[in-house]
């Protein structure tokens, strides 16, 4: 996970847990952080960020029990429950065989990049936060995939992988049943 642009904090790395959490209004991220540090001083605050509309905020330690820790301290804090998320929405989601050259070029942006000849998956969902979650199900089902971009803050999240075909398809099927899983409520 990159730390994005004006983000601050330290990211996790392989084998650590996570919790992201998003809220509106963005400055009421202040709030969740304090929650969730003042409870558990064990979890590492990765991503702290605000934007126009968001405030979003990333924790994670090596031990699950730490996280989930800190995630009831946040939903006690906000006398919240779990439940009271919103559901994450596909809004757009397709496979693209055999890039060209010239999409690869305006495609990649950076580290990993689509190779001309491989399949491209786009797709596009809100909350943002679930760009994260979607990625990292895809990554497990798929490991041959490569995870060219991934952008989870803002108005919605953004994954753009690319790899064989097969591979492709299982990362969008593993996409689609995580985020389908999500319990939460319909966007009002």
């Amino acid at each position: 996970m990159a730390t994005p642009t004006r983000a601050r904090g330290y990211p996790p790395v392989q084998g650590e847990h996570a919790l992201i959490v998003e809220v509106v209004p963005g400055l009421a991220i202040e709030r969740v952080a304090d929650l969730a540090l003042r409870a558990v001083p064990a979890v590492e605050p990765g991503i702290l960020f605000v934007e126009r509309q968001f405030g979003v905020l990333e924790v994670h330690a090596r031990e699950l029990g730490a996280v989930e820790r800190a995630g009831r301290a946040i939903l006690a804090g906000l006398r919240a429950s779990a439940a009271d998320q919103l559901k994450p929405t596909i809004l757009f989601c397709d496979v693209i065989t055999d890039v060209t050259d010239r999409q690869g070029v305006i495609i990649n942006r950076g580290g990993s990049m689509v190779i001309p000849g491989d399949t491209l998956l786009v797709c596009e969902m809100t909350p943002a936060l679930f760009a994260a979650v979607a990625a990292n199900e895809a990554e497990r089902a798929a490991p041959g995939v490569t995870l060219v971009d991934v952008s989870m803050i803002g108005v919605a999240g953004r994954i753009y992988m690319s790899g064989r075909t097969d591979d492709v398809l299982r990362a969008q099927q593993a996409i689609a049943a995580v985020l389908g899983a999500v319990e939460g409520r319909e966007h009002g």
